[in-house]
């Protein structure tokens, strides 16, 4: 390898083409032309003496000396990163930084919709995306290769290597029921049973969940009539018809004024959330801070 060939800008394109597997989307990744980055993979061959990635017809395929230089090279140029960034004080309410946040609809409009208005008012310049959350595979996928600082997961999802787990908060279940619907409190079983429910499925893994697990432990069912993906569907949907439904006591909590609350008839098991970040980012001063924000605010509500 000739070392007088090699700078900074060929590594960050051998980065993305290892992540990409593509020579489009690893030039959209780097802000350069797909032709200015084909220049810059031929360099890197020149350099390591090695076609490096075979063209498919889906993209490039990485050859076995691409693979090998893949965790060398992803741990320099992480240790570039931090060296830059640590360099840097950062002071929240001068400082300028972009982050990614995936989480379900549910975390999004509980917990993040108020952290995000309150943490504009000291950090103004701080951008947060807010991301849909998507498989907990993908999530995992996209931490590692950097699309995503921070991960909201239900906390029995399995942990993976290269992540951090941080148990947040603990949800709750509630029923609930359109605004003035409900005359008998507590509940009846019955009525329970009987009314027909919607029932939140976000990967649509069927029509069954922890209501219908309580209720199976006491030898009841219910009659489910939808199952939705979002929980704002099922808000929604509440409140305009005579269905029931079992949701998280803080998001039903913030639509008070269009919807009954009222305890289950039957126990059912509430779930934690883990906030989970890469090791590439535990450094990051701003990332840092972001994490250290959110866990205190998720405390406080």
């Amino acid at each position: 390898m000739d070392n007088k060939k090699l700078d900074l800008n060929l590594l960050l394109a051998l980065e993305a083409l290892l992540a990409e597997q593509n020579v489009t989307r690893a030039a959209k990744c780097l802000n350069l032309s797909q032709p200015a980055l084909s220049a810059q993979l031929s360099r890197l061959r020149s350099v390591f003496g090695d076609e490096l990635f075979m063209p498919t017809s889906r993209g490039v395929l990485p050859t076995a000396m691409a693979l090998e230089l893949q965790t060398p090279l992803r741990k320099t140029l992480d240790q570039m990163r931090e060296l830059i960034s640590n360099a840097r004080v950062f002071d929240p309410s001068t400082a300028s930084a972009t982050l990614t946040i995936a989480a379900s609809d549910y975390m999004q409009i509980a917990i993040l919709m108020p952290f995000l208005l309150k943490m504009h008012l000291v950090a103004p310049n701080v951008r947060v995306v807010l991301r849909q959350l998507q498989d907990s595979v993908v999530v995992r996928s996209e931490l590692e290769r950097g699309l995503i600082d921070i991960a909201f997961l239900q906390a029995e999802e399995p942990e993976a290597s290269g992540l951090r787990h941080k148990n947040v908060l603990f949800e709750r279940y509630i029923g609930i029921a359109r605004k003035g619907s409900i005359e008998e409190r507590p509940m009846p079983i019955d009525r329970f049973i009987q009314s027909s429910h919607i029932f939140v499925s976000p990967s649509a893994e069927g029509l069954r969940g922890s209501t219908d697990e309580a209720l199976a432990a006491v030898g009841l069912t219910r009659k489910v009539a939808f199952a939705v993906s979002s929980f704002m569907f099922m808000i929604e949907a509440i409140s305009q018809c005579d269905l029931l439904a079992v949701a998280p006591q803080r998001l039903a909590e913030r639509y008070s004024d269009k919807i009954d609350m009222f305890a289950t008839p039957v126990p059912v098991a509430g779930f934690g959330i883990d906030m989970v970040w890469h090791d590439r980012t535990q450094n990051h001063p701003a990332r840092i801070w972001l994490r250290t924000q959110l866990e205190s605010f998720c405390a406080e509500h």
